[in-house]
């Protein structure tokens, strides 16, 4: 239930993981969802926002107040987002195929919804990448089944990761199964990818031009990756369905943090950005 406290338990694999400390416990702010995702955290407004899949609803959380509410129960069944560098949330949605930012003013503008003259198939976890540049994943989840938005067939060849700069869109990552987390590394110049089909975790450098080179793997799993974040010295923390795992740059698995339920996202947040915020199955 909300408020319920469980023990945290932090399993070192290896040596860039013994530093890793904080609660005793892991904390339950919200227990109300059928598949959380998305969580993203806006540093001025020290909230929380995090989709509730099928009730195709968004949340806010507020770390300052401890309130949850409900903000928008037409999300067009909205996945990952992220917050950009003017603070405007940008989030991929299922139901309309497409990545949209919420400007300033309230409304929705769309960055992306086709490739090839081609609706995508269901943008699910979006990065901004230090130049401005948006990239995104775009694997079938949403149009499988009417559980996460609309079966429907898919109009794309690959389920590819896509970079939107200058108003331009451009295939950068054509050969994973499911791409589905996104992240960069300090700087930008490389780009990590959770494929949740293999599953696996995949890196790619970036060009001074902002393209993506040749993908490698860089480790493989053998439970379900998800979403993916980088913390402050570089080391890779993915959303799996045993929990939270962390993986150094090259890939090693150096530890974990198990959880009761199958873990879909996470994000950095509070003053610090050292607070962990969790999206597992039906909590936050």
């Amino acid at each position: 239930m909300a408020g319920e406290r469980l023990p945290a338990v932090y399993e070192v694999f290896d040596e860039r993981f013994a530093d890793v400390a904080g609660d005793r416990y892991l904390e339950r702010v919200f227990d109300d969802g059928r598949w959380l995702e998305g969580p993203a955290y806006h540093p001025a407004h020290r909230i929380v926002l995090f989709s509730d899949i099928p009730n195709e609803r968004v949340l806010r959380y507020d770390e300052r107040t401890r309130r949850i509410d409900v903000i928008d129960t037409a999300s067009g069944y909205a996945n990952g987002r992220t917050v950009d560098a003017e603070g405007r949330f940008i989030s991929c949605e299922h139901g309309g195929r497409r990545v949209v930012r919420l400007e300033h003013d309230g409304t929705t503008g769309v960055i992306a919804d086709s490739y090839g003259g081609h609706p995508l198939n269901s943008p699910n976890d979006v990065a901004v990448h230090p130049d401005g540049a948006i990239w995104f994943t775009d694997p079938t989840y949403g149009i499988v089944s009417d559980y996460e938005g609309g079966t429907a067939e898919p109009r794309q060849p690959v389920r590819g990761v896509y970079r939107v700069s200058g108003g331009s869109t451009s295939l950068e990552i054509g050969a994973l199964e499911q791409p589905n987390g996104i992240a960069f590394g300090a700087g930008g110049r490389t780009v990590y990818v959770t494929d949740s089909g293999s599953p696996a975790i995949w890196r790619a450098a970036v060009g001074v031009d902002g393209s993506a080179a040749q993908p490698e793997k860089i480790a493989a799993a053998d439970v379900v990756y998800d979403g993916i974040r980088v913390d402050a010295q570089g080391r890779l923390w993915v959303a799996a369905a045993d929990g939270v795992r962390c993986h150094a740059p090259d890939g090693t698995l150096i530890g974990r943090i198990p959880l009761p339920d199958a873990v879909a996202n996470l994000e950095f947040g509070g003053p610090q950005r050292n607070v962990l915020y969790i999206t597992a199955t039906t909590s936050l």
